[in-house]
């Protein structure tokens, strides 16, 4: 057996040894909170980043649709046009004018592109675009009385004004707004 005084030493040794490991041990577990905090945050920027790139694109693409539905709107209208017109002779080119109308008309309508309702409606300058007054007294005053071209909206925006006449009463005492078109 070993002396006392020998073991004391070797045990003091051993506990002070035991100290270091554990405050290093302390050490590496606050360093590696840190590391996991650090990586928590990166990983939150990640996602705050990519949700911000997805919503750009996103963005982006929806004003391209806007452009080109535009676009298409205005052949709509010359097609609906030519093919209502009167002074259509070929019987035969006015229905095949109104079927491809009709088909873009469709088509516009499954991609959300839904016609505002203008006539008989109370005028509301969110989705009409006034272009005279005409007096009378057959419809009540500030109602739309005649489309003269269909407005639309996509995905719940107005993205074309119905340009339109609005009711004006005889005694309201307003100067009369000239056509613009």
């Amino acid at each position: 057996m070993e002396p006392p005084a020998r073991t004391t030493k070797q045990r003091k040794k051993a506990e002070e040894r035991i100290a270091e490991l554990e405050a290093a041990l302390a050490e590496a577990n606050r360093k590696a909170d840190g590391y996991l905090n650090q990586l928590r945050y990166a990983r939150a920027d990640l996602d705050n980043l990519q949700k911000q790139t997805q919503r750009r694109a996103d963005e982006a693409a929806e004003r391209a649709n806007d452009r080109l539905i535009q676009e298409l709107l205005t052949v709509l209208d010359e097609l609906t046009i030519v093919a209502c017109s009167s002074e259509a002779k070929d019987a035969k080119l006015t229905e095949g004018l109104a079927m491809v109308s009709g088909k873009l008309a469709k088509l516009l309508e499954a991609e959300g592109v839904k016609p505002i309702e203008a006539q008989g409606t109370s005028f509301d300058p969110f989705k009409h675009e006034a272009v005279a007054e005409v007096e009378t007294t057959e419809e009540p005053d500030g109602y739309v009385i005649e489309e003269i071209r269909r407005g639309y909206t996509y995905k719940g925006r107005v993205l074309r004004a119905s340009m339109v006449k609005v009711a004006r009463s005889p005694e309201s005492g307003e100067k009369k707004v000239s056509d613009v078109t």
